[in-house]
């Protein structure tokens, strides 16, 4: 499994041989490979009169180019800030078509299927994969890291958990400062803002509700996540890049929220009650009836949670307690 940016042949076709050596180094003569372009046809034509573009298939002849258009930037803020509007809505009837409308659960679904048509390359095609969209900081990482919970047992454990994060979206450069500029819920929204890790601890959350017993962590970890990623007294989301916090030596000046998250006496509050290890690959469902909304982020403000924190307690006594 790879990813990567955009290619950049531009308008007059540029080529460039190591690139062409690099991927035609991986595959066998008698393999073939997938590139997963998670931009759509016409979005990728029109990247080449910028200086972007797609992979020449004269150029990479058994690499398969598949394109999966996943929503970014102010397409997919737009989508979250309409259903955050619907959560205060009284009215059933209109409720329903506000969700709908939002087009929430429609980003969910197509970030999972196409996180699964990466891991199905892989596991069950024997494949290599190529991953990739524009800049390579977004959804492309939004679909190597859920096609690796799908498939990797060890990333589906906390520290496996937290590793994936570091690797995925940290060292990767997923630009927490401009896509997570602002409150998620605030009116006043930045060009480059969007809630990419949003979407994706959503679909974790999604395989957490289909699988139960599968990862050894909870909800609780989710949202502590989703609050670190936009207000945090740790230095682990800073910048946009691995270059900005070395620049800023985030590492020397502040401390880690893995570090925080690890100690004992906070480790248990994420930890799930019911996890048992599951060496298999685990394929989520992606019909209609199968994503939910994630009530325990999005009605988190308007619904009562002492209950739901009473019953995770009373789970883990239980477990515990046998």
């Amino acid at each position: 499994l790879l990813r990567s940016s955009q290619p950049l042949p531009g308008p007059n076709r540029r080529r460039c041989p190591e690139d062409e050596q690099l991927l035609g180094s991986l595959v066998a003569e008698d393999e073939r490979a997938f590139i997963i372009d998670l931009r759509s046809p016409q979005a990728a034509k029109q990247a080449r009169m910028g200086g972007g573009g797609t992979e020449p298939k004269s150029s990479y002849p058994q690499w398969k180019r598949l394109h999966r258009a996943l929503e970014r930037g102010r397409p997919l803020q737009e989508s979250f800030s309409r259903l955050v509007e619907a959560c205060g809505e009284l009215s059933t009837e209109r409720w329903l078509a506000r969700l709908e409308g939002s087009r929430w659960l429609s980003h969910v679904k197509a970030a999972l299927s196409t996180a699964c048509l990466a891991a199905q390359c892989l596991d069950r095609e024997g494949c290599k994969v190529l991953v990739h969209g524009a800049e390579g900081t977004d959804t492309t990482l939004l679909v190597t890291a859920l096609a690796q919970l799908i498939l990797d047992p060890a990333c589906r454990t906390l520290q496996g958990f937290q590793e994936l994060l570091e690797r995925e979206w940290i060292e990767a450069g997923h630009p927490f400062q401009l896509r997570c500029a602002r409150s998620a819920s605030s009116h006043a929204r930045g060009k480059q803002e969007a809630p990419v890790f949003l979407l994706f601890l959503d679909c974790v959350w999604q395989l957490s509700r289909q699988f139960p017993l599968s990862l050894e962590f909870g909800e609780q970890l989710l949202l502590t996540l989703f609050d670190n990623a936009y207000a945090s007294a740790y230095g682990t989301f800073l910048c946009n890049s691995e270059r900005k916090r070395r620049l800023c030596k985030v590492r020397e000046s502040t401390h880690s929220l893995w570090a925080w998250l690890n100690q004992p006496e906070e480790k248990h509050k994420y930890l799930n009650p019911l996890y048992s290890h599951n060496p298999l690959v685990i394929w989520p469902s992606v019909e209609p009836q199968s994503i939910q909304l994630w009530q325990g982020f999005f009605l988190r403000w308007i619904r009562p949670s002492q209950h739901l924190e009473e019953a995770w307690q009373e789970m883990q006594r239980l477990v515990q307690g046998s």
